[in-house]
């Protein structure tokens, strides 16, 4: 039986009224104020008990410096499922939201743009992850030769979004190489999703070199012969292959999420703990438990919440986290969101989380360049 079955209609108000409270000032929220915030007319010995069952549910704890009560996860957690309206957003927020984001020049602008308004608008953190890779198609691919042996590769994925990426090569690669290059790509990889493109590269890379691995000199230079008359195994299109390489590996430093305004977390008195501090920032530094957090979060529809310790990564056990999924072709591609305390104002949140989230996608949808 859930605690809303158990908790009759006075009980809720009284919880909602505390969460309401502590939410607003933070500080913990004693009898006399619910019987004046509540507009139940009870005398603060029913309230006192009240909240002493509420206590023994688990929804709402006595810090030991005080009398007054603060929510639990669980205090959090039925509210927002049960007791939460959400408001609108302000058109002025709206308006902002939408003119950064319709005025983004490019696929990273806009995604920039999106942290960016997430945080100043709400005065928490803003999280964008990019666009996963598995999702985008290669179209086309160009390889055009720069100093120094330097290579400006040009690549059309989706509809028409232009990307480019300088590499540095071995060699000096001549035009006539570098567009036999890009004709083998093109005819091998075109379709295909940039994900398949680098598994599929980096085995033939693999391949190639267990069979030099294991062949003696005179092997090679057989193997090597025997090879020459094929497009797909002979040295220049295996220096397609390293070539492409190079233009599709994954930087795991840039190409997981832009986070905006972590330091505004530092303005609330439950993160403004040192160890929580650090344990934060160094798990925004590290990526990788983050980046699991927000990969579930494109797993579901409309907007998650993930409270303290339900997101199962110990640096988030004191924040609060509310995504959305964003969408680019009716396709889900990546996940946005604001970080903050558990106190955090959820019924405005959400509403910027949701809106930005169906915005950003917007903005996204073929249309534009995109240089990475």
């Amino acid at each position: 039986m859930s605690n809303t079955q158990v908790l009759n209609g006075r009980s809720l108000q009284l919880l909602k009224t505390l969460i309401e409270r502590y939410i607003s000032d933070g500080q913990p929220v004693g009898s006399r104020a619910l019987a004046k915030d509540s507009d139940l007319n009870l005398s603060p010995a029913t309230i006192r008990n009240v909240m002493a069952d509420l206590e023994d549910l688990g929804l709402v704890h006595s810090p030991h410096t005080s009398a007054g009560r603060v929510p639990t996860v669980s205090g959090y957690r039925l509210f927002v499922d049960s007791l939460l309206t959400v408001k609108p957003l302000e058109s002025k927020d709206l308006t902002l939201l939408h003119q950064g984001l319709s005025l983004s020049e490019d696929a990273h602008d806009a995604i920039g743009v999106a942290s960016r308004l997430l945080s100043e608008l709400t005065q928490m953190a803003g999280v964008v992850t990019l666009p996963k890779r598995e999702l985008v198609c290669l179209r086309h691919i160009e390889f055009l030769s720069l100093s120094h042996n330097r290579v400006l590769v040009i690549f059309v994925t989706n509809e028409q979004e232009v990307h480019n990426k300088i590499i540095h090569t071995s060699r000096v690669f001549s035009a006539a190489e570098l567009q036999q290059a890009a004709n083998y790509l093109n005819s091998i990889y075109s379709g295909r999703s940039l994900d398949a493109v680098r598994k599929a590269v980096l085995k033939e890379l693999q391949d190639d070199q267990e069979r030099m691995t294991n062949l003696s000199a005179t092997d090679v230079h057989l193997a090597e012969k025997a090879r020459a008359g094929k497009p797909e195994m002979n040295k220049g299109m295996l220096d397609a292959v390293k070539m492409a390489q190079l233009a599709f590996q994954q930087d795991r430093e840039k190409d997981d999420y832009v986070l905006t305004g972590e330091t505004n977390l530092m303005g609330f008195s439950e993160l403004s703990n040192m160890e929580r501090l650090k344990s934060l920032f160094e798990a925004f530094s590290q990526k990788q438990g983050v980046i699991h957090l927000l990969d579930q979060c494109m797993k579901a529809d409309g907007v998650q919440i993930f409270i303290g310790e339900e997101s199962g990564y110990r640096a988030f056990d004191h924040c609060s986290l509310v995504t959305s999924s964003y969408s680019v072709s009716d396709e889900v591609v990546g996940v946005l969101g604001v970080i903050g305390p558990t106190r955090m104002a959820y019924e405005k949140i959400i509403p910027f989380v949701d809106v930005t989230a169906k915005l950003l996608g917007a903005a996204l949808n073929p249309k534009s360049t995109t240089p990475l």
